[in-house]
């Protein structure tokens, strides 16, 4: 797999390079509300620049329905990887189109511009491999060289992450190169204990990693709403907190399995309920005693100080998902107790992207008081699951 340094190494000036970056960052409007995401594509692009490149950006933002949609405009991405490079980033106003020519034209070595939402594209995310090489090969036409260092679309096999690499010279970025290395740190090279903590809404997004985790960790906590569903497996009553019924029978058996295999899975042992979603009014009561009338929106104290207690002799952690609605104040101690534990930790400590990321900048909680927190949520769950990453194993190929 060659590498962005490789690329480098062979000389880029003049010549044109296609990146695909992940620019989707969370809006309100057209403000970006966490850039994180953009400040992680920041290196590749300007070590490119920086080296003589003419460097054309493509990424996606949310999940616009094969069409052009305003609301979904790459514009606040480009305006604010403008400001992070020190330079005007030009936006095309179309991807494959008459601006997005003329934009590409017009650079010259040193420049950067951004192609408009790849996703605005129905061929995009087609799952009809011709009309993905079809616009692959669109975009291909622009470049001579192509750095994948999208990590959070690496599993997927889209025509601007797996297309392409096919129809141009393909670099792995340095974002994604770093990504791996420390993924690969998880499941190759551990210290032990090895602690994983998986939260968020639904237990259905983790199957696969949890069933592949229980035969590699030594401790499993689990919070947020996918706690519900490990409480009611167990015979407690959850009341109206999120469930997954048809995902009960599973997550018995990984109750059983983990007993088997001496993994110890620790589940909350009190929360915050409420009568209704987003009510600041709440009660804290034991798990064991959840009323029917609430749900359940954080992990208690007495959880809080107990997974703190379960990461203090770890040497190693992957965190994935929010204890709790942490975007509610009321609600995010559990979330912040967790990043509070492991920055005290001297752990090798793993943010597995996703809202866990967004958690620790929105909790104002120093990025560097963990070893790594990835770009990409869904693409780390799917690495630690054994999956195949099409993104990755195209450029292996």
């Amino acid at each position: 797999m060659k590498t962005l340094s490789d690329l480098l190494a062979e000389g880029v000036a003049g010549r044109r390079v296609l990146v695909r970056a992940d620019l989707n960052v969370p809006l309100d409007g057209d403000k970006i509300t966490d850039d994180g995401r953009v400040r992680a594509s920041v290196p590749t692009i300007k070590a490119l620049a920086d080296a003589g490149a003419r460097v054309i950006v493509t990424a996606h933002l949310g999940r616009p329905k094969g069409e052009p949609d305003p609301k979904f405009s790459l514009a606040p991405a480009a305006a604010r990887l403008g400001e992070l490079l020190g330079t005007e980033v030009a936006l095309a106003s179309d991807l494959v189109g008459p601006s997005a020519t003329s934009v590409v034209g017009a650079l010259t070595d040193g420049g950067v511009v951004m192609l408009e939402n790849v996703r605005f594209d129905a061929r995009e995310t087609s799952k009809d491999d011709a009309e993905r090489a079809a616009l692959a090969d669109e975009l291909a036409a622009f470049a001579d060289a192509f750095v994948s260092d999208g990590f959070g679309v690496v599993h997927r096999k889209q025509a601007s992450v797996y297309d392409v690499a096919q129809k141009l010279p393909a670099y792995v970025g340095g974002l994604v190169e770093a990504e791996l290395k420390v993924l690969k740190k998880l499941t190759d090279d551990l210290e032990r204990p090895y602690v994983v903590v998986l939260g968020g809404a639904k237990v259905s997004d983790k199957l696969g990693v949890i069933a592949n985790l229980l035969a590699k960790v030594d401790r499993l906590l689990i919070g947020g709403g996918m706690a519900y569903t490990f409480l009611k497996a167990q015979g407690h009553e959850v009341g109206t907190s999120l469930l997954q019924e048809d995902q009960l029978d599973q997550v018995k058996g990984f109750l059983t399995e983990a007993e088997k295999r001496g993994v110890e899975l620790v589940l909350p042992v009190d929360v915050l309920v409420t009568a209704e979603f987003g009510n600041v009014e709440h009660d804290v009561v034991g798990t064991d005693s959840i009323p029917a009338d609430k749900m359940g929106l954080d992990i208690g104290p007495k959880s809080r100080e107990l997974f703190a207690s379960k990461l203090a002799d770890a040497r190693t952690v992957f965190w994935n998902g929010p204890m709790g609605v942490f975007e509610i104040e009321t609600y995010a101690g559990g979330t912040r107790a967790v990043a509070e534990a492991l920055v005290k930790s001297d752990a090798f400590t793993v943010v597995g992207g996703g809202d866990s990321a967004a958690a620790v900048r929105a909790l104002g909680l120093p990025e560097d008081g963990f070893s790594h927190i990835s770009t990409g949520g869904g693409a780390s769950l799917e690495f630690l699951e054994g999956k195949e990453l099409p993104g990755i194993s195209v450029l292996e190929s």
